[in-house]
Parts: structure tokens; sequence; C-alpha cells
């Protein structure tokens, strides 16, 4: 606490099961690349550099703290989960050490800080405040059989955090029972609250189509797009291999490696995409330690390179140009063979390979030699 500044918790509520949605309880489910409940604890850290706040108080089912890294940018104090949200809020109040408090669901990951300085610059001792938002549906109230117009304009949705002083809400929390929100308690304890702007993008995930909008959100790609040419020429007495595959033929591809013209476009094309130059640079012709060595493996070498770097195929077509042999039927060969070479990546689900003959007109269709076109798409987040 720094001067005469009120101190602050910043309770994030993050002790759920997650019972409707199903599975991993939605507060550890990852978006955008991190933990649900770690868009939150970065808006504490936000508020604790800018010495709005003294903590955090992260709220986590029974067992769970151990598993939390220590790696926020602020003093964290961890409390359990209890039975009902009461409970857990109670849990949270008694390990603070603030004058007050502001509760935050981890549910809702895009709360914009300008909503929490807000709630700060309008509570009081005896005023709480929370975030509200007008209703935009008409509304109606169903009982029984009848039903009657609610006037929208009266009508607003109420959002999280919500502000308090934490001794009287501590002691208003521990007379009531369970309550869908600490405001709700606040008030029936006679207790005064003042509202500030909500916002529409402070959403609470609680169903499957929740997530799905919250991924929209969140996962933010960089997708790019790289091409890659190769040509080798075709003489006797070598092995045409395409792909890894060796192919019947009484001609072969003349190069430094195998000459496997389909992964060295294929390669240069996924280099291009992540900016990281072209095989010739990476493994050039001169270096004694290159020859002969198969394709697979410097495209395998390459898929390792953009993979450690965060991206993954998106798709890859490939066009070979080529008169002799004849390799329309072999096409699904040389595919299968790609993906059982490298299931890791899928590239049986990410490719397609086509082929285009020479036509009899200039060097590939006299078999002088065989070229691949490749385009390359590849993407990751940008988290």
């Amino acid at each position: 606490m720094s001067g005469s500044r009120p101190s602050w918790s910043f309770v994030l509520m993050a002790a759920g099961s997650g019972r409707r949605m199903g599975g991993l309880p939605k507060q550890f489910r990852i978006l955008g690349g991190r933990p649900l409940w770690r868009w939150s604890a970065a808006v504490a850290e936000d508020l604790y550099s800018r010495g709005r706040i003294d903590e955090l108080v992260l709220v986590l089912p029974q067992g769970c703290a151990g598993e939390i890294a220590g790696d926020l940018a602020c003093p964290v104090v961890y409390a359990p989960g209890g039975r009902e949200r009461t409970d857990s809020v109670i849990n949270s109040l008694e390990v603070s050490s603030s004058e007050y408090v502001m509760i935050h669901d981890a549910a809702r990951p895009f709360l914009d800080v300008r909503i929490c300085l807000d709630l700060m610059d309008v509570v009081s001792d005896t005023r709480g405040a929370i975030p509200l938002l007008p209703s935009v549906d008409s509304l109606k109230r169903v009982d029984g059989d009848v039903i009657t117009v609610i006037p929208r304009e009266s009508v607003y949705r109420t959002q999280t955090p919500q502000a308090f002083r934490r001794a009287p809400l501590l002691e208003a929390l521990s007379r009531s029972g369970s309550a869908t929100d600490e405001a709700s308690v606040w008030l029936t304890a006679s207790g005064e609250l003042a509202r500030v702007p909500g916002d529409e993008k402070n959403f609470k995930i609680t169903s499957e189509f929740d997530w799905l909008i919250a991924r929209s959100i969140a996962d933010r790609r960089e997708i790019r797009t790289g091409y890659g040419y190769d040509v080798h020429e075709l003489i006797p007495g070598r092995r045409l291999v395409l792909g890894g595959l060796e192919i019947p033929s009484p001609l072969g591809l003349l190069g430094h490696s195998d000459a496997d013209v389909l992964c060295h476009a294929i390669s240069d094309a996924l280099l291009g995409a992540a900016g990281r130059g072209d095989i010739g640079t990476l493994f050039p012709a001169a270096d004694e330690r290159y020859r002969d060595i198969k394709s697979t493996v410097i495209m395998e070498r390459v898929l390792e390179s953009i993979s450690e770097n965060g991206w993954e195929i998106v798709w890859i077509d490939a066009t070979l140009v080529a008169q002799v042999p004849r390799l329309g039927s072999l096409l699904s060969e040389v595919l299968h063979n790609l993906g059982t070479h490298f299931t890791v990546y899928r590239l049986m689900d990410k490719m397609n390979i086509k082929v285009k003959s020479g036509e009899y007109v200039g060097g590939v269709g006299r078999a002088e030699y065989m070229a691949c076109h490749a385009v390359a798409t590849i993407q990751r987040s940008e988290e």
C-alpha cells in the first residue's frame, strides 16, 4: 500500500466444478494459449503494476493451489473453494489482508481494467459498486400460463467484478444463505450500491456456445503462405525418389542429396512461409555431410524447426511437373508414404499432390528434368 490509499484485494473466483459444461473445469481450459483463469489474473497484475491493488486472492478447488505456477507479477494468496459460491467468497475474505475487495468471476476472461478503476472510484465505507448493462431484449414474466411484460428500461444485467469494503461484506455473507452474487447479499443487508457501466465483452462463459464465442475472440491466429520450387535433372543410373518413396523408373533425379524434388519444394514452401530461408542455405550442396541425405530427413528438420516456433500446417498443395515416368496412379502411394513418415504432423489430412505432364514441350517434355511447385499455408497463435 502506498501513501494514504486504502488497501485492495482482487479476488478471483476460480473454484467452480464446471458441471454445466462438463469435462475439465472451465477455469482450467486453455483459451488463446493460457488457462481461462489466467486472463483475469493478468488484469490483477496490471492493477498491481499501477499501484492500485496489494494482492490477488486466488480461489481454487480444494488441493489445486500447488498445481498453479507461481509466475504471477503480483503477490498471491490462495483460498479454498467451498460447497457454494458464498462459502468460497467467505474463505477469500478471511485470507484477504485488505480493507476493500473486488470479486471477479474467472469465467469472465475479457475484463477491461477500466471497469475496475471505475469501481474503485465510487466505492465507499457504506457503498458497494457493481457494473451494470441495460437489457437489450424485450422481457416477460411467466407465472404458470400467464405471461406479463416487464419494462426493460428498468432492468439491468449484473456483471463482475463487484467492489465492497471487506469487513461489512464478510459480516453480511456470514449471516446470509446462498446467493448468486455478492451485491444481492449487500442489498439485503441494507447496503448502498453504486453502478458503473459494464462491458458487453465482459460476458460469462457458462455454455459451450459461450466457449465458442470466447475462442473466436481469444484465438487470434497469424497465418502465412509460402511458395517453394525445385528442379532436378533426370539421368540413367539414379534412383527416382518422390516423397521418400522409391518409384520404378529408367531415369532418376540427379542431386547432392537423394534429389527428392517433392520434399525439396514442400520444405522450401514451409521455410518461406515461416521466414526461415530455404533448404539451399540450411543444407548447402557444398557440404559433404549432406551428400546422399534422404530428403525426408531434410523435411523432418524443417518441420521441427517451424514447429519449435509455434507454427502448424494448415494446408500444402504440391504440383509435380514430369513427362516420365507416368506418376498419376502412384500419387496416393506417395501421399500415404509422407503421411506415414510424418504422422505427428497429420500430413495425410493436410496435403494435396497432383501431377502435370510436360506435354512433350521443353525440357520437361523431353524428359530432361522434373520440377515441382508447392504452396504451404501455416498458422500460429498470436499469443
